[in-house]
C-alpha cells in the first residue's frame, strides 16, 4: 500500500488542489453539455438520414437501426419504434464506457511511469479532437467517431483522482477526494442546463447542436492551456540523496522538495531494516482486496448506470420532457450533491459514505418503479443526488488506501476500468429490459440488484486498518489535551 513517509508541503498541496478543481470544472461542464441532448440529438440524425437517404445506399445509422429492429422482432410482444432511441442511446453510452474500460488502466500505468502532468496533457489532446469532431458532426458517422475518440482519450477525472491521492494522506484523503466529487456536482448543476440552452440556439442548419459543441470545445481548449501553464507534477519521485535533503534542524529544504514533487521524503533517515519492516507492515495492513473493491464498483455501476442513463429517456417517455426540462432535473440533482459533498461527504469515513449512497440508490430504484407524478420524480432524483455525491468518491478513497507505493495511478485506473465495464454493460442491459418488459419491471430488477450491492458494502467491505489506527491516535491526542 501507499505509505505516508512523504509529508506534503502545504503550499504545494494548496496549489495543486486549486488546479485540480478549476480544470475539472471546465472539463466536466463541457462533458455534461451533451447529457440532456441525447434523445433529441439521436432523433435529429435518424430524421436526417431518413429524409436524405430514401433512394441512396444504406448508411451506418440505417444498419444499426436495422439491427435494432431485428432485435425487436425477436420478442413476441410488439414494441413501438419510438423505443429505438432508448436502445440506441444505451448502445452509444455502452460503447463510450467500453472504450474507457480499455483506456483507463493504460492511462493509469502511463501516469505512474511518465507522470500525471504528461498523461493528462496527452489526454486533453484527444479530448480536443473528440469535441472538434462533434462540432463538425453533420451526420451520424462523424458523431459516432467523436464518441470513439472521447472514449479512448478521456482521462481527466481518473488522473485528478490520482493527483488527489498523491497530495493527501490518511487524515485528509476523504476530504481531498470529495473535492473531485464536488466538481462533479457543480458541473451537473450547471452543465446540462447550459448545454440545453445552447442547443436551443442554432446557427448551423446542418448541425443544430454545433453551438453547444463549439462552446464545449472552447472550454476544453481553455482547460488545456491552463493545465499546461499551471499544473505541476504530483507523482512522488525517488528520495533525495542522504545528507542533501536535511537542514540543520532535520527539516527538508525547499530545493529538495521540488526534486520530489512537493513531497518531503524522509526515507533517507530510515535504515534498510526499518524499510523492510515498514513494507511488511503495510502489506499486513491491507484490509479490502482490490478484487473486492473492483467487483463492488462494477456491480454498483452496472445497476446505477442503467438507471442514470435511462432517466432522460424515461422522463421523455412519461412526461414528454424537453432538453430544458431534463437539464433542470439534472441541475436540481447537482445542487443537492454539491451541498452534500461540501458537508457530509468530506467529514464521514469513506466506507460510511459508500454505505449511505448505496442505501439511498436502492430506495430510489423502487420509487421510480412506482412513479406517477413529477413530485415523486424529484423525490427519487434527490435520493439519486445523494448517491452521486457519495459512492464513487468513497470507493476511490478506499481503493487508494490499498494501492501499493508507486502504483496509485495503475490501481485507480484498474478500479475505474472495472466501473467502466459496468457502465458499458449497464445502459444497454437496462434499456433493453425497460424496452422489453416496461419501466416498472426494469426498475424493480434494478432495485433488487442494488439490494445485493448494499449487502456487500454493509457486510463485506471494512474500514482500512490504517484509517482505524489514525482515528485511534487522534482520539488519544484529544484525551491527552
Amino acid at each position: 500500500m501507499a505509505t505516508t513517509s512523504n509529508s506534503i508541503d502545504p503550499a504545494y498541496r494548496k496549489k495543486v488542489v486549486r488546479v485540480i478543481v478549476i480544470s475539472l470544472l471546465l472539463d466536466l461542464i463541457s462533458f455534461t453539455f451533451i447529457l440532456p441532448l441525447y434523445p433529441n440529438l439521436l432523433e435529429f440524425y435518424r430524421s436526417l438520414e431518413t429524409t436524405n437517404n430514401s433512394s441512396t445506399h444504406p448508411t451506418l445509422l440505417s444498419h444499426i437501426l436495422e439491427l435494432l429492429n431485428t432485435y425487436k422482432r425477436s420478442f413476441s410482444r410488439p414494441i413501438s419504434s419510438r423505443y429505438d432511441i432508448v436502445l440506441l442511446g444505451g448502445a452509444l453510452g455502452s460503447l463510450y464506457s467500453l472504450l474507457q474500460a480499455i483506456a483507463s488502466p493504460i492511462i493509469g500505468r502511463f501516469s505512474d511511469k511518465y507522470g500525471r502532468r504528461t498523461a493528462l496533457l496527452w489526454s486533453m489532446a484527444g479530448n480536443i479532437a473528440s469535441v472538434a469532431l462533434w462540432v463538425a458532426a453533420t451526420d451520424f458517422r462523424t458523431f459516432l467517431a467523436s464518441r470513439v475518440v472521447a472514449g479512448l482519450s478521456e482521462g481527466n477525472v481518473q488522473l485528478a483522482t490520482a493527483m488527489a491521492a498523491d497530495i493527501s494522506d490518511e487524515k485528509n484523503r476523504g476530504a481531498t477526494m470529495a473535492l473531485v466529487g464536488i466538481c462533479f456536482s457543480i458541473a451537473f448543476t450547471f452543465g446540462p442546463a447550459l448545454g440545453a440552452a445552447l442547443a436551443s440556439t442554432s446557427y448551423v442548419a446542418a448541425n443544430p447542436f454545433a453551438t453547444a459543441a463549439s462552446f464545449s470545445l472552447f472550454l476544453i481548449v481553455v482547460e488545456t492551456v491552463y493545465l499546461y501553464l499551471y499544473l505541476p507534477e504530483t507523482r512522488p519521485t525517488a528520495a533525495a540523496p542522504s545528507g542533501s535533503s536535511q537542514g540543520v534542524n532535520g527539516s527538508v529544504n525547499e530545493k529538495e522538495k521540488k526534486k520530489t514533487n512537493g513531497h518531503a521524503n524522509t526515507s533517507a533517515q530510515r535504515s534498510p531494516a526499518t524499510e523492510s519492516s515498514s513494507s511488511s507492515s503495510s502489506e499486513r495492513m491491507r484490509t479490502n482486496s482490490h478484487t473486492l473493491l473492483n467487483s463492488t464498483h462494477f456491480l454498483f455501476i452496472f445497476f446505477f448506470s442503467g438507471l442514470e442513463f435511462s432517466l432522460p429517456f424515461m422522463t421523455y417517455d412519461l412526461f414528454a420532457y424537453s432538453s430544458a426540462s431534463s437539464g433542470k432535473l439534472l441541475g436540481f440533482m447537482g445542487i443537492i450533491a454539491s451541498i452534500l459533498q461540501g458537508s457530509i461527504t468530506r467529514r464521514l469515513h469513506p466506507l460510511r459514505v459508500v454505505q449511505l449512497g448505496v442505501f439511498t440508490c436502492t430506495i430510489s430504484f423502487f420509487l421510480l418503479a412506482k412513479l406517477t407524478s413529477e413530485r415523486m420524480l424529484y423525490a427519487a432524483a434527490a435520493l439519486l443526488a445523494v448517491t452521486t455525491g457519495t459512492v464513487v468518491t468513497g470507493l476511490n478513497s478506499l481503493s487508494s488506501f490499498e494501492a501499493g507505493e508507486g502504483k496509485t495511478g495503475e490501481k485507480l485506473g484498474e478500479h475505474r476500468g472495472w466501473g467502466q465495464v459496468g457502465r458499458a454493460m449497464g445502459p444497454v442491459a437496462f434499456c433493453s429490459l425497460y424496452w422489453w418488459a416496461g419501466r416498472e419491471v426494469a426498475y424493480q430488477v434494478g432495485g433488487a440488484g442494488m439490494v445485493l450491492v448494499l449487502g456487500i458494502v454493509l457486510g463485506g467491505l471494512k474500514k482500512p486498518a490504517r484509517t482505524i489506527g489514525l482515528a485511534a491516535r487522534d482520539e488519544e491526542k484529544k484525551k491527552r489535551i
